[in-house]
């Protein structure tokens, strides 16, 4: 037990020092794992993704996609500069490719690595759904969410250990229900609210840009009820999910929308 407390204890001292403010959201932000760690091997796994996979080049859907990216990429840099963060992107490398692929999905990876599917063309339906995606994506890697996740994952780890070490002295029976009730506590009331969290700053975060970017955030709307209607109701019930429901994420970006665009206002950018 007392190998269990003092395990609890050094985790909460190393998050108390862990921790980064990110310039998006504000927050102070888990960072067990540094970014210096974590985009080169990014780096590499893209590399490595894109031998594997047949990439779109030289159509007018690849060149959509580079010239989306690239305005969200200035779009992100023209906040980070105007409120004091010149220095935040200096160890991002950004690419944009689209890969042919059926499955309605696009990513950006830690360091600016995006990747837009074949599939969600379809939905996107033109430039302004493709910022919607796209903006969503590069928030993920501008707010450290890759970052959170790891370390997230590290300690769930870390209190399964504690879990374990608590209850080594008891029953195997008992050790049992005790970690499947932690596995139950933390996956349904952490990790995937968390995951949760995380998808609502990316709209939230990507809505401000793809208006910066001179894309009217109205449409986000129209490209997520598409994306809704494209999936059938096929998801799970949003406790269960990595994502908010449809209907929260809709309801969540038409707040959104004023703020964003008196955000873009601040640039120059009025719709």
């Amino acid at each position: 037990m007392k190998k269990g407390i003092l395990l609890c204890v050094s985790l909460a001292v190393l998050l108390v020092f862990s921790c980064a403010k990110n310039p998006f959201t504000g927050k102070s932000t888990m960072a067990l794992v540094d970014n210096s760690q974590i985009f080169p091997s990014a780096f590499q796994q893209y590399g490595t993704f894109l031998k594997e996979n047949k990439v779109v080049a030289g159509t007018a859907d690849a060149k959509k996609v580079e010239t989306v990216g690239m305005k969200i990429k200035a779009a992100a840099e023209k906040w980070l500069n105007a409120n004091g963060y010149t220095e935040y992107l200096k160890d991002y490398k950004w690419e944009y490719h689209l890969v042919e692929n059926k499955e309605v999905n696009a990513w950006c990876m830690p360091g600016g690595k995006i990747v837009v599917y074949s599939g969600i063309l379809p939905i996107t339906q033109d430039e302004a759904g493709l910022a919607t995606v796209m903006g969503h994506e590069v928030s993920h890697a501008l707010a450290n969410h890759g970052q959170q996740r790891m370390s997230a994952g590290m300690l769930q780890q870390a209190g399964a250990a504690g879990v374990a070490l608590a209850t080594g002295s008891k029953s195997a029976e008992t050790q049992q229900m005790a970690m499947l009730a932690y596995s139950g506590v933390s996956q349904y009331g952490g990790m995937l609210p968390f995951s949760r969290s995380h998808e609502s700053e990316a709209d939230m975060i990507g809505l401000k840009l793809m208006a910066i970017a001179g894309y009217n955030p109205e449409k986000a709307v129209a490209f997520w009820e598409r994306m809704s209607k494209a999936s059938g109701g096929s998801k799970p019930a949003e406790f269960m999910s990595t994502h908010p429901s449809d209907e929260t994420r809709i309801a969540n970006i038409r707040r959104q929308i004023p703020e964003a665009k008196a955000e873009a206002a601040k640039f120059g950018v009025k719709f």
